[in-house]
């Protein structure tokens, strides 16, 4: 067959650390002769192949691969991209990175070793961004002596758990040697009982189905430009074909124009095809902006607020409802909170598990809510605008990584209700405007008593107050939860938003709790109007809020006898801007109480 049946193939090498995976790709490429001649090495030596794929000094230095190293090469048949992955857990999110774009994955299992945890979460990983032909490469037969039974026991394990798994896969066993070549490129006499392709010979004839786009027209923009034309709208076509007259719409927005001038790299175009990088002028000025979709107008992309999908989680902390993180989903970038974690999923049995959190490697089904809504399709109809990553919002390191399965079907039943009376009435009423005052600090700290002092001298003044307390909370709104982390997270949430009704309300809202974690109270603030939310961190030193201990919960903390209590086996994440810092070991009750109204005020 020549190179137009067969166009350029991508794909992965994957598996658990030590397979041979870095050790294979080198043998495939000195034996395709796709090496420089600065790699071959001196005439006569066996190249170290681990090393002309593990380029990195820390990668040679650890004797792993860290990043995803990329080589091309090529023979008579067809051209390749591979990816060899990491195979340490620790660098899971590499893996991914590579998956996200293959069209095949070859997983490597060491012969001697079976089938192992990591390898059956890197077949998870690839299912999940849209891979679907695997080759088990059966490495290191040469270390079993060539074991027929070896082989086929560890391919009918595999194929148990692809149907365990659900995953859809096809999948192609192969036993072979990395080391010395055998079913590599040349078929070896040493497994006379094997009949298959060598593994080239399988990439070479691997039949791959393009990836799902659809044929309208569906391209993320990714720039705004002006132009002596006017304004043009810079990105690369997703899906479908676009043409100058063609009438366009904008999502989210539902505006709709016609293309009046279309600008390649380096000339005018009539018309542009998927893949290709394009600047749009449009016959009419309309608000776009990067992150919003052209696309047909009589075939709309989908927009909402709220989606089921499948999630990665990548970071050392753990993913828990009610936590919110910037959603990258093609060029759009949107604040998104869990709303709901449906399950997680079983890397061995392939089972859905409840659970209450993921934890870094593992994979879950998860509902967000964004806090607007945005032009998507599913993952499986459309990689570019149906993949996200997710952003810590603090750190900005990437801490998880998804697809998007579907739409949630409430977020098109739910609507904002017009009302007469809004907050600017409730405060002409009131003679004043709502604030949240928000006390955070140890317990023991002092908040409850500064938070009382506070409310009482604003009733002395007629000001509409309500005080939240975490303690009193707890015993009605709150009862059901609990200290885990989880349950934190959820209690500052129900917490801030009936801090925020009420100052809708124009009530001037005192909170004293804890709250620990400042990803929490960033959320908090996030609900109120600029100047609305005031952070107070009432600073007391461990030593000395223990040694007041007025509930005698630190005792019980320090005797094992309360898990999870901050200060002791559960971190506080002190404020690192809040709009005042009061000293509470120093200053007195008044004192504190007279620093926060003249904040107010």
């Amino acid at each position: 067959m020549g190179t137009n049946s067969h166009p350029l193939l991508r794909f992965i090498t994957c598996g658990s650390v030590d397979d041979g995976k870095s050790t294979l790709i080198g043998r495939l490429l000195h034996d395709t002769g796709s090496l420089s001649d600065d790699q071959r090495g001196v005439a006569g030596e066996t190249p170290d192949f681990a090393a002309l794929l593990d380029g990195l000094e820390d990668e040679r230095a650890q004797g792993i691969t860290i990043d995803v190293a990329y080589r091309q090469f090529a023979t008579p048949r067809r051209r390749f991209i591979v990816a060899d992955c990491p195979g340490h857990e620790q660098y899971t999110r590499n893996m991914a990175t590579g998956a996200s774009t293959a069209d095949l994955a070859v997983v490597l299992v060491d012969a001697r070793k079976g089938l192992l945890t990591q390898t059956l979460r890197h077949t998870a990983i690839v299912s999940m961004f849209g891979v679907r032909r695997v080759v088990l490469a059966v490495n290191k037969m040469d270390a079993v002596e060539w074991s027929r039974d070896v082989f086929e026991q560890i391919a009918s394990d595999y194929r148990d758990h692809l149907q365990q798994l659900h995953a859809g896969l096809s999948f192609d066993a192969i036993p072979l040697s990395g080391l010395t070549g055998d079913n590599v490129v040349e078929s070896s006499m040493r497994t006379t009982w094997y009949s298959g392709p060598t593994l080239l010979q399988l990439l070479e004839s691997a039949e791959i189905e393009p990836a799902a786009t659809g044929d309208a027209l569906r391209m993320p923009v990714q720039w705004v430009n002006r132009l002596s034309e006017g304004r043009g709208y810079a990105g690369t076509i997703a899906a479908g074909t676009l043409a100058i007259g063609d009438r366009v719409r904008v999502e989210p927005a539902g505006t709709e124009a016609a293309v009046a001038r279309l600008f390649g790299l380096d000339r005018m175009l009539e018309t542009a095809a998927v893949d290709t990088a394009i600047t749009v002028v449009l016959d009419r000025e309309l608000d776009v902006a990067r992150g919003d979709v052209l696309c047909a107008a009589d075939a709309p992309v989908p927009t909402s607020d709220q989606f089921s999908t499948r999630v990665l989680w990548m970071d050392g902390e753990p993913l828990l409802p009610g936590r919110s993180y910037t959603m990258q989903l093609g060029t759009c970038s949107v604040r998104a909170t869990l709303t709901s974690l449906k399950h997680r999923l079983d890397i061995g049995s392939g089972a859905h598990l409840s659970a209450t959190q993921l934890r870094m490697n593992e994979i879950g089904a998860c509902e967000w809510h964004l806090d607007h809504a945005v032009a998507f399709e599913s993952f499986a109809d459309n990689r570019e605008l149906g993949g996200f990553i997710l952003v810590d919002r603090h750190g900005n390191a990437t801490a998880g990584a998804g697809v998007i399965d579907f739409a949630l079907r409430r977020s098109g039943n739910l609507h904002w209700q017009s009302l007469q009376v809004d907050r600017d009435a409730r405060a002409r009423i009131k003679g004043h405007r709502g604030r949240c005052i928000w006390l955070t600090g140890l317990s023991g700290a002092g908040k409850s008593t500064i938070a009382d002092a506070v409310e009482a001298q604003l009733n002395l003044r007629g000001t509409h107050t309500y005080l939240l307390d975490g303690d009193n909370v707890r015993h009605g709104l709150n009862r059901d939860l609990g200290f885990t982390a989880a349950d934190r997270v959820e209690n500052i949430r129900r917490v801030a938003e009936v801090a925020r009704l009420m100052v809708d309300a124009g009530l001037v809202v005192v909170v004293s709790f804890i709250s620990p974690f400042r990803a929490e109270r960033e959320m908090a603030r996030e609900l109120f109007a600029p100047g609305e939310f005031l952070e107070v961190f009432v600073d007391t030193p461990l030593a000395v809020a223990e040694s007041r201990d007025p509930k005698g919960l630190y005792a019980k903390a320090r005797a094992g006898k309360l898990p999870n209590f901050t200060g002791i086996d559960s971190p506080y994440e002190p404020p690192r801007r809040p709009e005042l810092h009061l000293d509470a070991s120093r200053q007195s009750v008044a004192e504190s109480a007279r620093a926060i109204l003249d904040l107010l005020d």
